[in-house]
């Protein structure tokens, strides 16, 4: 109750700075509602675009200022010591780093080929939905609660003992008598991790992929038939080119997920057992070593890595608009 009661000012100073932002942006609204004449369009602008650009300078850009500039400072954030951090990252990283370009390569890879086989097969099949929405399910669950249950499913015990993870007791089955410690299992532990990754994401890519497949024009796809493309000529020479950009789009989407993966690791061995990644490192670094300053070369670390992906992802929504 004590904390309770203590908790209730600082709730109050919340909802207080929330009720006058929210009556900040009324009487703004109110103001460029009654203006006319030429100052009409400038004010219009500056009322609706004014808000969001505070918001993004305070909640993004000033932030990210603030951790680049940390970034170059010391562990305390006090003393300026140039790209030491960054050396840091690069001389005692190597695994870290490993690890973390193979997430991005193989679990965006996967749940995208997966997803595309599934839109293809279900479409075909009667009642898809029901099919699409149990697969699409796991989006739903928060990657914490997926490494719960994933971790039930690897959980390890000695053969003597009863079998509760669903791996062990399958190994067992086909004659392994001991299975093996499968978080422990270096250097699978990492593609056991990703395989969490992926059952989630694969809902996503078949739902999406799925409506790119369906939006190709029958017409299209008829020519193509009469023309003797069937099976895989008229999946890899219609189908492909036809969704290329919607694939694009999917594979940078859980791309990005990925490379901030964070939520997984830390559930499931904390980074333990050569499974670490950079944002589960950047975590570590910041608020459990309370080195600010390598966390926050980190966080520029994925930060930058990023931004290629989006620039990417822009230019080609940006063709396919040309195109249309």
């Amino acid at each position: 109750m004590e904390e309770l009661l203590d908790g209730l000012p600082k709730l109050g100073s919340a909802v207080a700075a929330i009720a006058f932002f929210l009556a900040f942006l009324l009487i703004l609204f109110l103001i460029g509602g009654r203006i006319r004449g030429k100052l009409q369009g400038p004010v219009a602008i500056a009322v609706f675009l004014g808000p969001a650009a505070i918001l993004v300078t305070m909640g993004l850009i000033v932030p990210a200022g603030r951790t680049i500039y940390g970034s170059f400072l010391d562990a305390g954030q006090e003393e300026f010591i140039a790209f030491d951090n960054y050396a840091w990252i690069f001389e005692t990283q190597w695994g870290t780093l490993t690890n973390t370009i193979l997430w991005i390569v193989i679990a965006p890879l996967a749940s995208t080929g997966l997803g595309l086989t599934l839109a293809l097969l279900l479409d075909r099949m009667k009642r898809e939905s029901v099919a699409k929405s149990l697969i699409f399910m796991p989006m739903a669950i928060s990657f914490v609660g997926a490494s719960i249950i994933w971790g039930l499913m690897y959980e390890y015990r000695p053969p003597t003992s009863e079998q509760v993870g669903l791996f062990s007791q399958v190994a067992m089955w086909f004659g392994v008598e001991d299975p093996p410690n499968w978080i422990l299992w270096q250097p699978f532990n990492n593609y056991l991790l990703m395989i969490i990754m992926i059952w989630i994401q694969v809902g996503f890519a078949m739902v999406v992929l799925s409506a790119a497949i369906k939006n190709i024009p029958t017409d299209v796809v008829e020519a193509a038939e009469l023309d003797g493309a069937v099976g895989w000529k008229l999946f890899s020479r219609v189908t492909i080119p036809m969704i290329r950009a919607t694939l694009i789009v999917v594979l940078t989407t859980i791309m990005i997920a990925v490379l901030k993966i964070f939520d997984i690791v830390r559930t499931m061995t904390n980074g333990n057992f050569g499974t670490q990644v950079v944002a589960n490192e950047m975590y570590a670094q910041s608020f459990v070593q309370f080195n600010q300053g390598h966390g926050n070369a980190l966080a520029v670390v994925l930060f930058i890595g990023v931004i290629p992906l989006i620039i990417y992802n822009i230019i080609q929504l940006r063709k396919e608009r040309a195109i249309r």
